[in-house]
């Protein structure tokens, strides 16, 4: 079974919500989630997941075991930016990428 449906199960059952009022609450198409057991999610349908249960995208996907966004400074789209040039770089080439758009960010501020 796919992990990501497996991961948006357990959230659902930590709130004590069934996949049906989550996908209410998201305003997803009936049953759309239980299509996920076999099928893939849509990048924008997985950051809406994600926001809802205040989890990453990477935790969504089994990418990492931690659930819960490292405060790095970088708001959701600068991080969505950030791990979207290649999900499949290491971890020490996104921090590399995600101090870019930190020194960015700073270049801004004195424009």
């Amino acid at each position: 079974m796919n992990e990501l449906y497996l991961r948006i199960k357990d959230l659902a059952a930590q709130r004590k919500e069934s996949l049906a009022e989550v996908e209410r609450n998201l305003k997803f198409s009936n049953g759309i989630i239980s299509t996920w057991k076999s099928g893939r999610a849509s990048s924008d349908k997985i950051s809406k997941v994600a926001d809802y249960f205040n989890v990453t995208t990477d935790y969504l996907l089994g990418r990492t075991s931690d659930p819960h966004p490292q405060n790095d400074g970088l708001s959701q789209n600068q991080k969505r930016v950030a791990y979207s040039i290649d999900p499949d770089i290491s971890d020490d080439e996104r921090e590399a990428i995600i101090k870019m758009v930190k020194e960015a960010m700073k270049l801004r501020k004195r424009i």
